[in-house]
């Protein structure tokens, strides 16, 4: 070979060194200069590994002064290449290979098969595999929702697959307690992210639910939220938190702009109003504020905390509302919540109202329509002579809250234990004859003292301290109302009556509280019970224990039964055993005979328990004062209003909700796709092979789960999501519910995502070099493997791989030019393939190197031929598909305001920027195996 100083070449035994340059030549010795590495290498002039570089037209080339060029043309003189090509500007340049760029990654697949760079067989079939995997998930029904660590519950999976797939989604999560809003919330986050429709997400929960929520998304969904409290923005900031001038010059580097994922308590932003002004200067594409029915707001007046939420949901484009109580503080504060998510829609109490009492007709109608009865008012604008299924979905989409808000029941969901009401009645000690003082001290007759001495005399300790001897070891959950009543308690259980306890209430940091819960959730060293004061009613999830103390009773029907719905969950085994002790004659028993004899809510659960309290609370509250012989009329009169309430709601919004809230074929479609791509199989032999390429050790644990563990052979120096502990993991979803040690490998698990990205954005495997034996095949013939995909430059938010997957496509170009991928699969080809060595590889493409760039040509315009009647399908489905749902939207845009002009203007603007997409996308050569016959 001729080696003329100023050439440039490529080493194929190191191209770690870059672009190499020949600076000297002699008779038997060439040297080299690597600029990119500040190095020179001699080698001998007969044997050098070195591989002239040239590049042709259609290459993208870049030049030491930064100048990016597309070849158009190519000229030798005086043995230098000329490339001549067009600039970003479109203006044309000619540079010599002298002024190329000494950092050129020889990485595509051409560039590597004839500059000598050789894959072994099995990374070859890795990156085939990858892109095979990612088109078809790309193309599932299910994407976005695989990869949480949940129970797959129907109610929430079309929740999820609902809610996840809108774009900038504003909706009111208001599932009765124990259906795991928070699931919901998580999977939709996960999916909106999975997707690119979010990139930046705020979670704003109360204090005391911040690592709750911290380790949820961490543990079921793989999703890293950055804790912001107080020091940490004190340490990040020099805005001082206390100054409320919302004018005030903000500091460049934002806080809360240096994380994507941010977890913070709604306390933090009321008492600092500096801290507000920095978050309402970052973007957010997505808040979610768990138990929404806090933030304070009345016809009259709103507070801070709403006002907050309110400036945030008015600039993030989605927004997630959770509360279990929607109208805990009425209707009109379940309007506001509304509001929040939709001004232009629910602008007029007045007519929210009026929508209400409209509910239980449209319930009524569509119930007909399922009983197969044609009502004659038909709501203008509906075709009577439809199928009824369609005039149901119809009526759905036009009328109420369903777009907005979504609530399933108890009733609707099966899976929930039963309650098992106990009452302890005991004697009314004589030093509680200041009870009848007020009704705080009433129902809370301990409160007055000071210190802890009326643990000597109230009999409910005593009992406590029995009972749970007598239900050792079975664990208990005790709740009282006051922090400093569930101190006193625990001081008792734990030091005079040798009871394992733990205390949970508001004077614990966050970090105290997760410990307490942790040890009542031990199950071998853990405390047998955990006594909370009131916070501990709301958030946390104790469904391993069964019986329930309430030591006292809130004044307060919801707040009750969120007690309760720490235990009766979905998930609950047994029945929940709740135990109610109260001094006789007290107002404590009263109130215990109006929860249980009025509003049956310790047996049944009730979602309207404010509305009911605020409707006797007037005759309630005399009775607590004083009972008298009215009290039977009391009883009588709410149980009354409470059963036809619980009618109106079964038959009127709630029902109408129910129905929006899930549909049972959509979500067990939804299901059936993630089971089917829950194929442990095939993930673990995909994962085996990934771990093999990259040189991760791979270890059976037990069936359907895995030990892997880093070496010193790693292929690259980190592994994604792999520290130096190494990882057991399982891929059944089973198993992963049951084990929390393990890591639940999914297609989406982060792991995953992180290795399929690796291998198609490296080299690895995009070039191969073999020899195959074949009956009636000349020696010597030769093959091409070619492996393209469809690329499609568009961002992530437009969704076009929903339309335009990868779609590889495979061709086996033989000596003739024709494709023989139809006749012989890859799979079968990988089995038949054997490897070459390296001197024999280089010396064979040498030879055949003008042969293979003919092949290339040809398979290239192949490909090209099939590109085109995809690019038209994919633009033809893609307006099918986003045209009906803007023409349904539009349309019922006319008769239900809940459609918001955002989604329509959004939903023209994806489908005219995925056509234009679309029609830009090409091909992509992903890989290419060279294959000479033997």
């Amino acid at each position: 070979m001729d080696y003329i100083v100023g050439q440039r070449w490529v080493s194929h035994a190191d191209a770690q060194l870059g672009l190499g340059i020949i600076v000297e030549v002699e008779p038997r010795r060439v040297t080299l200069s690597f600029p990119a590495v500040g190095e020179e290498r001699t080698y001998a002039a007969d044997s050098a590994p070195l591989t002239r570089l040239r590049f042709k037209a259609g290459d993208h080339i870049s030049t030491v002064n930064n100048v990016e060029l597309e070849v158009t043309s190519v000229k030798e003189k005086e043995g230098l290449l000329l490339y001549t090509g067009t600039d970003h500007h479109e203006q044309t340049v000619t540079v010599s290979e002298l002024e190329l760029d000494a950092f050129v990654q020889i990485t595509t697949p051409q560039q590597r098969l004839l500059n000598g760079h050789f894959d072994k067989h099995s990374d070859f079939a890795l990156r085939v595999s990858t892109l095979m995997q990612l088109d078809r998930l790309q193309r599932s029904s299910a994407r976005g929702l695989m990869g949480s660590r949940t129970n797959l519950l129907p109610h929430q999976v079309y929740i999820a697959n609902e809610v996840g797939q809108r774009h900038a989604p504003r909706v009111l999560l208001a599932d009765e307690v124990g259906l795991g809003k928070t699931i919901e919330a998580g999977m939709i986050v996960q999916q909106q992210l999975l997707t690119g429709r979010a990139n930046r997400v705020l979670i704003l929960v109360p204090q005391t639910l911040l690592h709750q929520w911290l380790v949820e998304m961490l543990r079921r969904f793989n999703l890293h939220f950055s804790l912001f409290d107080d020091e940490r923005l004190r340490e990040t900031s020099s805005v001082d938190p206390l100054d409320d001038d919302p004018l005030l010059q903000l500091p460049e580097d934002n806080p809360f702009d240096a994380e994507q994922l941010v977890l913070c308590s709604l306390d933090l932003f009321q008492a600092n109003p500096g801290y507000r002004n920095l978050a309402l200067a970052s973007h957010w594409d997505l808040v979610v504020v768990d138990e929404a029915h806090h933030l304070h707001w009345s016809p009259e007046q709103a507070g801070e905390d709403y006002h907050f939420v309110a400036e945030l949901a008015a600039q993030s484009p989605g927004l997630l509302l959770l509360t279990a109580t929607p109208e805990q503080v009425g209707l009109a504060s379940h309007f506001a919540r509304l509001q929040l998510l939709d001004p232009e829609r629910f602008h007029s109490l007045t007519e929210f109202e009026r929508e209400e009492r409209e509910y239980r007709r449209w319930s009524e109608m569509a119930a007909q329509l399922e009983a197969g009865d044609r009502p004659e008012d038909l709501p203008a604008g509906l075709d009577p002579a439809a199928p009824a299924a369609t005039l149901i979905d119809q009526i759905l989409d036009r009328h109420g809250t369903g777009r907005v808000m979504f609530r399933n029941t108890r009733a609707a969901i099966s899976g929930f234990p039963n309650r098992v009401m106990h009452r302890h009645p005991l004697p009314n000690p004589d030093s509680y004859a200041h009870a009848s003082l007020d009704i705080a001290a009433a129902l809370h007759p301990e409160l007055p003292y000071h210190d802890d001495s009326w643990l000597a005399f109230d009999p409910r300790v005593a009992w406590l301290e029995q009972t749970l001897k007598q239900l050792r070891p079975a664990k208990v959950l005790v709740i009282c109302a006051r922090a400093s009543t569930a101190l006193a308690l625990e001081h008792y259980l734990h030091l005079r009556a040798g009871i394992r306890s733990a205390a949970f209430y508001e004077g614990l940091s966050i970090i105290e509280r997760d410990r307490a819960a942790a040890y009542f959730a031990d199950e071998n060293n853990g405390a047998q019970t955990l006594v909370c004061s009131e916070i501990g009613s709301e958030g946390r999830n104790f469904q391993f224990a069964h019986h329930l103390i309430l030591f006292d009773l809130p004044l307060n029907p919801d707040l009750l039964e969120q007690r309760i719905g720490r235990l009766d969950r979905i998930g609950q085994e047994q029945d929940v055993e709740i135990h109610v002790p109260y001094l006789e004659g007290s107002a404590q028993e009263t109130l215990l005979e109006w929860y249980d004899r009025g509003l049956n809510l310790f047996r049944e659960s009730c979602s309207a328990g404010t509305m009911i309290f605020d409707t006797f609370q007037t005759r309630l509250l005399a009775q607590l004062e004083h009972r008298n012989d009215d009290f039977q009329t009391l009883l009588d009169d709410t149980a009354e209003f409470t059963a036809r309430t619980r009618l109106e709601l079964r038959e009127g919004r709630d029902r109408l909700l129910e129905r929006n809230s899930c549909k049972p074929e959509v979500a067990a479609a939804v299901i059936a796709d993630i089971r089917a791509n829950e194929d442990s199989d095939t993930l673990a032999a995909y994962l085996e092979s990934l771990c093999e390429a990259y040189g991760v050790e791979h270890e059976f644990h037990s069936d359907q789960a895995v030990v892997l563990r880093p070496t010193e052979h790693m292929l690259t120096g980190h592994f994604p999501y792999l520290d130096d502990e190494g990882l057991t993991a399982t891929f059944s979803r089973d198993k992963a519910l049951a084990r929390e040690d393990m890591a639940f490998l999914t297609w989406e698990h982060p792991m995953l995502v992180a290795a399929m990205d690796m291998v198609l954005s490296t080299e690895l495997g995009n070039a191969s070099l073999g020899t195959i034996k074949l009956r009636g095949i000349a020696p010597g013939t030769m093959l091409l493997e070619c492996l393209y995909s469809i690329n499609c430059v568009a961002p992530r938010s437009l969704q076009v791989e929903r339309f335009l997957p990868l779609t590889p496509l495979r061709l086996l170009v033989d000596a003739r030019g024709k494709d023989l991928a139809g006749l012989v699969p890859h799979e079968r080809l990988n089995g038949l393939v054997e490897r070459v060595n390296k001197n024999t590889a280089l010396a064979i493409i040498k030879q055949v190197q003008a042969d293979v760039e003919s092949k290339m040509t040809l398979a290239g315009k192949q490909a090209q031929e099939r590109l085109a009647p995809i690019l038209v399908e994919a633009e033809q489905e893609m307006r099918a598909a986003l045209g009906a749902e803007h023409d349904r939207l539009t349309a019922l845009r006319r008769v239900n305001p809940s459609i918001r002009q955002q989604e329509l203007d959004h939903l023209s603007y994806r489908m005219e920027e995925c056509a234009i997409h679309i029609r830009h996308a090409g091909l992509q050569l992903q890989a290419l195996r060279l294959i000479i016959t033997t």
